[in-house]
C-alpha cells in the first residue's frame, strides 16, 4: 500500500484531540513565484491525502538547513516522541535563484517540491510509526517524492491539454 495512504496512526490518534493538516510558513525572501508553486502543490497534496495530526512546513530563504547532526541539508523532519505534539519540517528554499540558472525555472521548483515531498514522506514513516533502517527511511522517502512530485505534474500537465 502507498506509504501516503497508510492508516496505521489510527490506533495512535483514535480518541485524541490533535490539530491536523498541513501547514506552510514562509521566511522573509522566499521568491514570491516558488512560494505560489509550493502553495499550489500544498493544495493538491491536501485533497489527496490525509494529514491526521498537524504538520508544519518551515520553508526558509536560506541555502542550506543545519541538522541536529550538524550537516549541512536542505531538508529536515522533526517528529516528536510524544505522538501529541506536533511534528515539523523545514525546506531550504534559498538556492532557487542558481537552480534556475543551472536547470530552469520548471526543475527548479520541481527539486524543491521534491524536498518537501521527501520530507513529507518522514512524515508518514513517523506517523505510521514504520520500523525501518536509517538508509531504508531515505531510500523509502526518495522514491515517494519523485512519484509524489511526478503525479502532481502529471496532474497539473493534464490540466493544460
Amino acid at each position: 500500500m502507498h506509504l501516503w495512504q497508510l492508516n496505521k496512526w489510527r490506533k495512535f490518534y483514535s480518541g485524541v484531540e490533535c490539530r491536523q493538516g498541513l501547514r506552510l510558513r514562509f521566511g522573509k525572501g522566499v521568491d514570491p513565484e516558488l512560494r505560489l508553486a509550493i502553495l499550489k502543490f500544498a493544495n493538491w497534496v491536501r485533497r489527496e491525502f490525509d494529514f491526521p495530526i498537524r504538520v508544519v512546513a518551515y520553508i526558509r530563504s536560506t541555502e542550506y538547513i543545519k541538522a541536529k547532526d550538524g550537516d549541512l541539508v536542505s531538508g529536515t523532519f522533526w517528529g516528536p516522541y510524544d505522538r501529541t505534539e506536533e511534528p515539523c519540517i523545514r525546506v531550504a528554499a534559498g538556492d532557487f535563484y542558481k537552480l534556475t540558472k543551472k536547470w530552469g525555472k520548471d526543475k527548479a521548483i520541481a527539486a524543491t517540491l521534491r524536498t518537501l515531498a521527501h520530507e513529507l514522506s518522514h512524515y508518514y514513516q513517523w506517523l505510521n510509526d514504520l520500523k525501518l533502517t536509517p538508509i531504508g527511511e531515505e531510500r523509502q522517502a526518495t522514491s515517494y517524492a519523485n512519484a509524489i512530485v511526478y503525479e502532481y505534474e502529471e496532474e497539473i500537465n493534464s490540466e493544460w491539454t
